[in-house]
């Protein structure tokens, strides 16, 4: 279950921390009845963070993927010596 808190809540912080330690979800605080930001705690943000890079990691693998099945890509001694030509190496 989603749990709000109006902004003024937040003024006994020791409280308020517990309540995002204990919350299973994050918390969302309200300014005049709307959403003004979310709060979560450190380690949810962590695993978040983890999964989000994990999905841009997957489509760039598909992306790749693509390419290759169509034919768009070069062999590793190519791009080598293309890179040596392009930077002077």
């Amino acid at each position: 279950m989603a749990v709000c808190v109006p902004v003024r809540d937040m003024k006994d912080t020791a409280a308020f921390a517990r309540l995002v330690k204990e919350s299973p979800e994050p918390i969302t605080v309200t300014k005049n009845g709307y959403s003004e930001f979310v709060v979560m705690r450190a380690e949810d943000y962590d695993l978040m963070c983890e999964e989000v890079a994990k999905a841009r990691l997957v489509r760039v693998l598909a992306d790749a993927d693509g390419s290759y099945e169509q034919g768009d890509y070069v062999d590793g001694a190519t791009f080598v010596s293309s890179m040596k030509e392009k930077y002077g190496l």
